[in-house]
C-alpha cells in the first residue's frame, strides 16, 4: 500500500477520536451502559491508532524536511544532521506502516472480554481425564504468569485422577483475545501410568474457550429461573457436606436461531458461600446463552474467513503433545518445538504469538492492506 493511500485510510481518525473523547464524558451516554461500554472500547482502539497516525505523519514530515535540506543546504553539519534524520525516519517507516495496517483491521469486539474455559476428557478413558488435568495445570500456570485470575466453576474428577470435565473462568486483560486460539481437540501421545507393556497410547481432550458475557450482553428473566440447593459432595470439611451451599439453576430458553425452547441446567459448587455460587451460576448462564445467540454471527464469519488459525470448529484437532519425543506440534501453522516439559509448565506464549502473527497475516491479505 502506498503512503498516499494509507494516509487516505487514516483521514478522519483523529476527528473521530476527538468526537468519542467528548461522548464518553456525556452524562447521557454514561447512563446508557451498552453505549458507554461500546464507546469506551472504541476510544481505546482509536487512541492507539491516533498515536500511531501522529507518529507516522511526523516521520513523513521529517523525511520531507531532511530531503529539502539536502537539496538546498551547503553547510556540512546541517547536511550531516539531515542525512541522519532521513536515514532514521526512513528506517522506522516500514514497521510503523505494518503496525497501522494491523490497527486498521477491525478488532474482534469479543477479544477484550474475560473467558470461560471448558476442558473435557475425550477418547482414552482414564488417560484422557489425566491429560485434561494436565491441560488445566498448564493453563493455570500460564494465567498466573499473565497476572490473570482463575476461578473454577465446576468439575468432575476422573477415577484415576485428572478431570472428566472442568469449567473455569479467567479474568484479566484481553483474556478471550489470547486464549481463543486454544479451542479445539488437543491430542496426547504417551505411555499411560497403567500401561504395563510400555506402549505409547493416543488420547485426547477438548478445550472450548468462550467469551464471558456481561450482564447487559443478554437479557434473562431472572424471575423465571428455578433454583435448587444441595449439599456439595467430596472433600472440603464438614461445612461442605452439611450446608446446602451447592446451587442448581433451571432456565427455559428459546433459541432464536432454531426457534426451539430448551431447558438449561447449570450447577455450581465452587465455594462454600451459596450467594457466590448463585452469582457464578448466573455468569455461566449468561455466557451459555450469549455463545448460542452469537453462533450464527460466528458461523457467518467462519464462512467468509476460514482461517487456518481460528476456524471456530471445536472438533478440529489443533495440537499434538508427544511425550516420548518431548515434542509439541500445532497443526494449524506447522509449529513444532521440543520443550514439552516447559510448555506443560505454562510456557505457551511463543506458540500463541505465532498463531496471532499467522492470523494477522491472513487478515491483512483479506483486507488488501
Amino acid at each position: 500500500m502506498s503512503q498516499n493511500s494509507l494516509l487516505t485510510r487514516l483521514d478522519g481518525i483523529e476527528a473521530r477520536f476527538a468526537e468519542v473523547s467528548t461522548l464518553i464524558t456525556d452524562p447521557e451516554v454514561i447512563n446508557d451502559m451498552k453505549r458507554y461500554v461500546r464507546l469506551t472500547k472504541e476510544y481505546k482502539d482509536l487512541e492507539r491508532l491516533t498515536n500511531a497516525t501522529r507518529h507516522y505523519r511526523g516521520l513523513l514530515a521529517n523525511i520531507d524536511e531532511a530531503k529539502e535540506i539536502l537539496e538546498n543546504e551547503n553547510d556540512a553539519d546541517m547536511r550531516a544532521m539531515a542525512r541522519e534524520q532521513l536515514d532514521e525516519s526512513t528506517e522506522a517507516l516500514p514497521a510503523l506502516e505494518e503496525e497501522i495496517k494491523l490497527l486498521l483491521i477491525p478488532a474482534d469486539p469479543e477479544d477484550a472480554k474475560n473467558a470461560i474455559v471448558e476442558i473435557r476428557g475425550g477418547t482414552g478413558g482414564d488417560e484422557a481425564a489425566l491429560f485434561a488435568g494436565d491441560l488445566f495445570k498448564m493453563y493455570s500456570k500460564y494465567c498466573e504468569s499473565k497476572g490473570w485470575t482463575v476461578a473454577i466453576t465446576s468439575f468432575n474428577e476422573g477415577t484415576a485422577g485428572g478431570f472428566k470435565e472442568i469449567v473455569f473462568a479467567v479474568s484479566g486483560d484481553n483474556v478471550y483475545g489470547t486464549l481463543k486460539y486454544e479451542s479445539g481437540v488437543h491430542r496426547v501421545q504417551r505411555v499411560p501410568a497403567t500401561e504395563t507393556q510400555g506402549r505409547v497410547h493416543t488420547s485426547a481432550a477438548t478445550v472450548a474457550v468462550l467469551p464471558e458475557a456481561e450482564e447487559f450482553d443478554v437479557e434473562i428473566n431472572e424471575g423465571e429461573i428455578k433454583w435448587d440447593t444441595f449439599r456439595s459432595g467430596g472433600a472440603g470439611g464438614q461445612n461442605v457436606n452439611k450446608v446446602e451451599s451447592g446451587v442448581r439453576l433451571r432456565y427455559m430458553w428459546r433459541n432464536p436461531n432454531t426457534g426451539v425452547t430448551e431447558e438449561i441446567l447449570i450447577e455450581c459448587t465452587e465455594t462454600r458461600d451459596q450467594p457466590k455460587n448463585k452469582e457464578r451460576a448466573l455468569s455461566r448462564l449468561r455466557t451459555f446463552i450469549y455463545d448460542k445467540e452469537h453462533q450464527k454471527y460466528l458461523d457467518d464469519i467462519a464462512s467468509r474467513r476460514k482461517t487456518m488459525v481460528s476456524t471456530g470448529d471445536r472438533s478440529a484437532k489443533i495440537r499434538t503433545y508427544n511425550y516420548p519425543q518431548g515434542r509439541i506440534t500445532d497443526h494449524r501453522i506447522n509449529y513444532t518445538i521440543y520443550n514439552l516439559s516447559a510448555f506443560m509448565d505454562g510456557e505457551i506464549q511463543d506458540c500463541i504469538d505465532h498463531l496471532i502473527i499467522a492470523e494477522n497475516a491472513e487478515k491483512l491479505k483479506e483486507s488488501e492492506l
